[in-house]
């Protein structure tokens, strides 16, 4: 795979080797996010459990405190007074029967989280084949399932992101933007790891937390020293 001229330049900075306190990882990060566009700060962890048995599940969410610097569209399958009070808490879409034809019908998919009243989710069901694979199935233990869709959306639209193990073991999410500095992607950071170390399952043994790294949307990896979080 043949790599541009800034990553090359980027990678020079960073020792692949070392894992980096969170202050230096961070600094590196913003220091080789050199693209024309306010680049996205990635974490990727790798933990020591396998998303094969259910008892060693790790999902869940939570709100990062600076949001993750993008704009969150919300789908909201809701009927009667929920579906006005969704709209009043700023959904971008709200529906039932409708809503399942447009996604169907039209391939419509305009948004990146979708909630639903616990009624709903028989009509949602219908969607599985083509929301599950994209990772948009509301799930009651993302808080994306809920009677409170106000608060729901509220979170959503402050920057709470849902984490959760993908097929090889390892959670994948975004702490902000370049733009936000040190401070900010910092707090993100430590928030996220905080929660996924908070739903260690109890069925996983030795050493949870294999490897962390993050990236900016363009640039290198940079290997992050958990010691001071999992110690």
């Amino acid at each position: 795979m043949r790599r541009g001229k800034k990553y090359i330049e980027s990678a020079k900075l960073i020792d692949r080797l070392k894992q980096y306190d969170t202050a230096e990882a961070v600094d590196l990060v913003i220091k080789s996010g050199k693209a024309k566009f306010d680049e996205t700060v990635e974490i990727h962890v790798k933990l020591g459990v396998d998303s094969r048995h259910a008892d060693q599940q790790v999902r869940g969410a939570v709100v990062l405190p600076h949001g993750t610097g993008k704009n969150v569209r919300v789908m909201v399958f809701a009927k009667g007074d929920k579906a006005k009070e969704a709209e009043a808490a700023g959904a971008d879409f709200v529906g039932a029967e409708d809503m399942v034809a447009k996604i169907q019908g039209e391939n419509f998919f305009d948004f990146d989280v979708v909630v639903a009243t616990p009624d709903m989710m028989g009509l949602v069901g219908r969607l599985g084949k083509v929301l599950g694979p994209k990772g948009l199935m509301p799930n009651p233990k993302a808080g994306t399932v809920t009677m409170d869709v106000a608060k729901a959306i509220q979170e959503l639209k402050a920057g709470k992101i849902e984490y959760r193990l993908d097929k090889t073991n390892i959670i994948h999410c975004p702490v902000g933007k370049v733009s936000f500095g040190a401070e900010k992607l910092t707090e993100n950071l430590e928030t996220l790891l905080g929660a996924i170390i908070k739903a260690r399952p109890a069925a996983a043994k030795g050493q949870y937390i294999r490897s962390c790294v993050i990236a900016s949307t363009m640039g290198p990896g940079v290997k992050l020293s958990t010691a001071k979080y999992v110690g």
